[in-house]
């Protein structure tokens, strides 16, 4: 069975933490009492509290004496809470510091308003010099933990909470910052979907799997370093672009990739500008925002009649 993004990055960072003694993980109240690296490496882990501020300063310390400090919270409190010492030690002084943002979107439903997050891509895209993950599945989250623990660059990791999914099949020596097709089918087509994080990617593959003639883009890394490097390939598929995203389109991936390809056109489905009202689980707040696959393909559908394209 499948481990939840979370699961995945702790399990993961303890297996690199053995053979790696310079790997520490800090965590923010998020530790628990079954933390696998608390565990097993007690002397190289640290749970500071609800001190997200001070934990990025602690961590920048850590770099500074050449370790590599990946350090775990909400995303709400990570990337806003947070973002001036991100700005500084992770954007100005590129410090070498992992974060690893759990409860990405709305995944944490029912901690209500507070502790969601559809602001942080955007937050963190505004600094420079770092790296943005958001990956699918158990195998794509270890595969960007291990990329992270190798790059002496800044990283931002978004993650959902308790979800589980299975990750799209990717070559074994390909890196994560490639895009990667479902079914490996890249070609050209009238409309390509673009996804990106968990919930985003679920409803693309359902959709991809539901329509004809039409291609499905997964990014893992979404920083502007990577967005522009794939901006010639993507037009080459297409020049139309239906995004979907767990997060607000003000500064969503799908705004950043119309400012990169401005003779295309860029469509996204995403969690709109309104605040969710109440708590629930990550399903009942994402149809309250109206993120989900019955609306998607609603919008997909009606682009293609606006253009004329071929029937779904």
């Amino acid at each position: 069975m499948s481990l939840s993004g979370r699961d995945a990055y702790r399990d993961e960072l303890t297996n690199l933490a053995r053979v790696n003694e310079k790997i520490i993980c800090l965590e923010a109240d998020l530790g628990g009492k079954n933390h696998k690296f608390q565990n097993e490496l007690p002397n190289r882990f640290f749970n500071l509290g609800i001190a997200e501020m001070a934990g990025i300063d602690m961590a920048a310390g850590l770099a500074e004496k050449g370790l590599v400090p990946f350090f775990s919270t909400f995303a709400s409190f990570s990337a806003l809470r947070a973002a001036e010492s991100i700005k500084l030690a992770m954007g100005y002084m590129k410090k070498n510091i992992k974060i690893v943002a759990a409860y990405g979107g709305v995944s944490g439903g029912w901690f209500g308003s507070t502790h969601h997050s559809l602001e942080d891509i955007s937050i963190i895209q505004s600094f420079q010099n770092i790296k943005i993950a958001c990956p699918y599945g158990e195998e794509e989250t270890r595969k960007v933990i291990r990329e992270a623990s190798l790059s002496p660059e800044p990283y931002y990791i978004r993650l959902s909470r308790n979800d589980t999914f299975e990750s799209m099949i990717r070559a074994e020596n390909d890196s994560c910052d490639k895009i990667l097709y479902q079914d490996n089918k890249r070609h050209q087509t009238d409309l390509c979907i673009i996804s990106v994080g968990e919930q985003g990617t679920e409803i693309a593959k359902k959709i991809y799997s539901n329509t004809h003639n039409t291609v499905h883009a997964h990014l893992c890394y979404i920083d502007r370093e990577n967005l522009e490097s794939y901006v010639s390939e993507l037009r080459s598929v297409s020049q139309k672009f239906f995004v979907v995203e767990e997060h607000r389109s003000t500064g969503s991936t799908a705004s950043y990739l119309s400012l990169l390809m401005p003779d295309c056109e860029v469509y996204s489905h995403d969690c709109g500008e309104l605040w969710p009202s109440f708590g629930g689980t990550h399903t009942e707040v994402l149809g309250e925002l109206g993120f989900s696959y019955e609306n998607a393909i609603t919008q997909f559908q009606e682009i293609r009649n606006k253009y004329k394209l071929l029937n779904v």
